[in-house]
């Protein structure tokens, strides 16, 4: 009987690595960044808090200056990045960081590169979330455009064209 035990204690004990291992992944996914020409640009992780997700940005070779940085709803990023669709926005509110009718999931900060063309950057975003709404059938993309944001404009902020984007996976 106490072998029983034992073994039970075990997979109990493997049952419950097991289960925070998955949900450790659910809570965290990246997304590896390319410009149009299929070249690297860095990556962004994005982790699960309790106050919305982290997104780490290790940025480089990207253009100097002020870039929106968006959540785009398709997880598809074929050169020049429409692919991507419009921003992730789940309950449908309106766009921008200072329009009181915003703030959508997909918005976030601009990034403003230095002259390097690299950029390490955290944003926490408190509207995404790592859930079956942003990992559905079609996926998800993190999107740089040319310009930054203006905050307002409904949908997209008036970015510009699209120079970096990549696919978020778990």
């Amino acid at each position: 009987m106490r072998k029983l035990t034992g073994i039970t204690i075990l997979l109990t004990g493997l049952a419950l690595v097991a289960a925070t291992h998955a949900a450790s992944a659910a809570e965290q996914a990246s997304a590896e960044m390319m410009n149009a020409n299929g070249e690297s640009v860095g990556a962004v992780t994005l982790r699960e808090t309790p106050q919305g997700t982290l997104l780490h940005a290790d940025l480089e070779n990207l253009p100097a200056g002020a870039h929106a940085f968006h959540v785009h709803a398709v997880g598809v990023c074929e050169p020049p990045f429409k692919s991507a669709g419009g921003h992730f926005n789940p309950t449908g509110a309106k766009h921008g960081i200072e329009s009181a009718e915003g703030v959508h999931a997909g918005d976030m900060p601009n990034i403003h590169v230095p002259e390097s063309g690299a950029l390490e950057i955290e944003v926490l975003n408190t509207q995404l979330r790592l859930d079956a709404a942003l990992f559905d059938e079609d996926g998800a993309a993190i999107v740089i455009h040319d310009g930054p944001d203006d905050y307002v404009t409904d949908p997209a902020g008036a970015a510009g064209p699209r120079i970096a984007c990549g696919v978020i996976s778990q």
